[in-house]
């Protein structure tokens, strides 16, 4: 497992680091230390890891901000507060935990646990996609996204009121991070299940997706009977 600890108290990071190490032993491949918000999304965007470990109050400035800057990378999060009254905040994120400072040895054990869980077969819990504009970052809910379409190295996002956004990540990416409703229905195309209607055929084992708002996207035949057995 790679870890990246984001904290600006020395003692605190250098205990979180000492308990991760003796939890974890063997599975922990690296485990760093950030303690600005500007090293944190600095390392994020050139490092890949597994799991975060992310203080909301980083010298004044929030935490937060980490998270809304890599809300579409493929990694895990575990806050470790004392801000308890921003948990509710947190799990909006999507996080896997949030766990109060002090930290014990016992409860850092159960983040990793949720963490190994959610890696076979938990659902993947993003709720948002953040959206690079000249002005600033900008959130959608994961629940406006009607489908995603490829669109070389970017991904163009659908949604519910007609709007499109262009992502900054791969379809693969967002694939790997989106919840279970969303699914890969073509290499050029994922689908919010929650708006497909039915399949149209084409003859000769060709069939386009049918949205409730009447678009068709084309479905590979090779993912065809599997996206019949999920459709609602």
């Amino acid at each position: 497992m790679r870890i990246i600890v984001v904290e600006d108290e020395p003692l605190v990071a250098q205990r979180i680091v000492r308990l991760s190490k003796q939890i974890l032993r063997s599975d922990l491949v690296s485990i760093s230390i950030q303690s600005t918000l500007e090293g944190a999304i600095n390392y994020l965007q050139e490092h890949c890891i597994d799991l975060l470990l992310l203080d909301l109050n980083l010298n004044g400035k929030d935490g937060f901000e980490v998270l809304k800057q890599a809300v579409a990378q493929a990694f895990h999060t575990v806050i470790i507060s004392a801000n308890t009254d921003k948990a509710v905040a947190a799990f909006e994120f999507g996080v896997l935990d949030f766990v109060s400072k002090p930290v014990t040895v016992k409860r850092l054990q159960t983040a990793f646990e949720r963490y190994h869980s959610s890696e076979t077969g938990a659902a993947r819990s993003t709720k948002y996609l953040s959206i690079r504009k000249p002005q600033g970052l900008t959130l959608i809910d994961v629940e406006d996204i009607r489908y995603i379409q490829g669109s070389g190295i970017y991904a163009e996002i659908h949604l519910q009121k007609g709007e499109s956004e262009l992502h900054d990540k791969s379809l693969n990416v967002l694939e790997s991070i989106l919840p279970a409703s969303f699914i890969r229905i073509h290499r050029s195309f994922i689908v919010n299940l929650r708006d497909a209607s039915h399949f149209r055929s084409h003859g000769g084992s060709k069939y386009d997706l049918v949205l409730h708002n009447a678009e068709t996207l084309p479905v590979s035949r090779t993912r065809y009977k599997y996206i019949k057995h999920r459709l609602p």
